[in-house]
């Protein structure tokens, strides 16, 4: 059996490497390594793929975030409503802007911010919604992008983890997650689902005014060539990656049909286990399962991930500490925050191995695994 790892990105590559290879010595072979025709065709596909007017490569998800922000004018002392159960990144541009994240609580099966809360939460101040697609489901964007209508809002979607993901509006119709909000920002990091051989991000928006901002934020506040607009900041995708990510593209279909076959396949394996709940699966999106992610009942955490460890076998805690009470946001009170749900879930979400390359024999050897520690300590 080959060795575990939470990301096999290395026998991904082998099996596309011919056609990565060729498109990474084409674009050596041009010397055009920032911008022309390669990163162009590769956002030109995406925006295909996503159903978006247009998208916008810059250098990562996080800068994703932060342009989307300046572009919509958010300034210091403006709001924006998040969950804590998140990634850093999410609301760590917010306080690099001046922004003043709050913090609400997300739905407990899903994960994801919770619209109830989020309509609680809304005040003179706030100026956009920033829902987080995380581990590969959906928010609830009809219900969010309701809430923007009525009160005026932005939404900025985080989509770094989903995307792919098919969302079905109550009326049937369907949109990809990152194309729903205002703008849509994802990740392009290596273990993403869609994935460079290095850093990368885009933004999405169907809207031309603020495609044009966005552009002229990431390429230092211009238009044209050294007359400068707007505040802008330095942040590209490079050609080599856009190449790769072309190739990775074409493919990113059936990354996520293995991945939800992978989900599958624990789903069955862990059904009867009182002491394991697995991933919720709304019916009105495609969970991409950017991470397998149980929760777990009356069972030791860091035991359970000690001696999965001990057998090979990888295992992740996404987040251990949520935002609201991480240092950096002392000043806004986190203990203050009343977030049972958020609390609760960081202190029980284990994540499992889960990628393109995990055969049946890896993960019956993690599924049994599992099982026996937690059989062991109920018997």
């Amino acid at each position: 059996m080959r060795p575990l790892q939470m990301v096999d990105t290395g026998t991904q590559y082998l099996k596309i490497k011919e056609e990565v290879d060729a498109a990474v010595i084409s674009v050596m072979e041009s010397s055009q390594f920032i911008g022309g025709k390669v990163v162009n065709d590769f956002a030109s596909n995406l925006a295909q793929y996503n159903g978006s007017k247009h998208v916008i490569p810059c250098a990562n998800g996080t800068d994703a975030l932060q342009i989307a922000m300046m572009a919509l004018g958010l300034k210091p002392g403006d709001e924006v409503i998040t969950p804590s159960f998140t990634y850093i990144a999410t609301v760590e541009v917010a306080a690099l802007l001046g922004i003043k994240p709050v913090f609400v609580e997300v739905d407990k099966h899903t994960f994801c911010i919770n619209p109830s809360a989020v309509e609680k939460a809304i005040t003179r101040k706030t100026k956009a919604i920033v829902p987080v697609h995380l581990y590969g489901h959906a928010a609830d964007m009809e219900a969010i992008m309701t809430i923007s209508q009525k009160h005026n809002l932005y939404v900025i979607e985080d989509n770094a983890q989903a995307i792919g993901n098919v969302y079905t509006f109550s009326d049937g119709t369907n949109k990809k997650t990152g194309g729903i909000g205002h703008i849509g920002c994802t990740s392009f990091y290596p273990s993403k689902n869609l994935g460079a051989f290095g850093d990368g991000g885009a933004i999405f928006t169907d809207d031309d005014s603020l495609a044009l901002q966005l552009r002229m934020i990431a390429s230092h506040g211009q238009q044209k060539r050294y007359y400068h607009d707007v505040v802008g900041c330095n942040s590209r995708l490079d050609a080599i990656q856009a190449a790769i990510l072309d190739i990775k593209l074409r493919h990113l279909d059936e990354y996520i049909e293995a991945r939800r076959s992978a989900a599958d396949f624990y789903d069955r394996s862990f059904a009867d286990s009182p002491h394991i709940e697995i991933p919720f699966r709304a019916n009105n999106n495609t969970h991409v399962f950017h991470q397998y992610t149980l929760i777990l009942h009356n069972v030791n955490r860091d035991e359970l991930s000690a001696y999965l460890s001990s057998k090979g076998i990888p295992s992740m805690i996404y987040y251990p500490v949520p935002a609201h009470k991480q240092k950096m946001f002392d000043h806004l009170g986190g203990s203050d925050f009343n977030l049972p749900i958020t609390d609760w879930l960081t202190e029980r979400v284990i994540s499992l191995p889960i990628h393109t390359e995990l055969d049946r024999e890896q993960q019956q050897f993690i599924v049994d695994h599992v099982l026996t520690f937690i059989n062991k300590t109920f018997q």
